[in-house]
């Protein structure tokens, strides 16, 4: 059988984790974003810091952090890496909240994944939050922004 051009096949087609053994641990950053949308009403109580439920960015913030360590449970293939730092930044605009998350470590293989999932669950713990005021709200544009490090060097979206 011949090797698979897939990186997380084997030659047989199975899965499997790509082995990152012998790679030198680098420092590494990625950078990911998610909108949260909820009515204007909604947007008010964030402003304001009257959500019933309490303190709604303060729950998303931690949840976000929370998941960027969690990220190799929740996804089989993704290698359990230290998360040696991790920012989640909410925006309350006229829309609903913006979130920017940023995720560093010095390791084997980088945090594209873990700074996506914890604007992912940053995201989600938004709509858990609020979600008895807006059914309507929901999660949009969940996206790599940059990553910094390892042999592929940096990436930025383009605007």
């Amino acid at each position: 059988m011949t090797e698979s051009p897939f990186t997380h096949l084997d030659p047989a087609g199975s899965a499997r984790m790509v082995d990152v053994t012998a790679k030198q641990p680098t420092v590494r950053a990625a950078t990911a974003s998610a909108s949260v949308k909820v009515s204007p009403e909604v947007v008010g109580l964030l402003r304001s810091g009257e959500v019933p439920k309490g303190d709604v960015l303060a729950v998303a913030r931690i949840a976000g952090i929370a998941a960027a360590k969690k990220t190799p449970d929740l996804l089989p293939l993704a290698h359990v890496i230290g998360v040696h730092g991790c920012t989640v930044d909410l925006d309350i605009v006229d829309a609903g909240v913006e979130i920017t998350t940023t995720v560093r470590t010095a390791d084997r293989t980088g945090v594209e994944m873990e700074a996506l999932t914890a604007a992912s669950v940053a995201a989600l713990a938004i709509i858990d939050m609020v979600k008895g005021l807006d059914r309507a709200a929901h999660i949009e544009n969940v996206v790599l922004l940059a990553k910094q490090g390892g042999r592929s060097g940096s990436w930025t979206r383009e605007a």
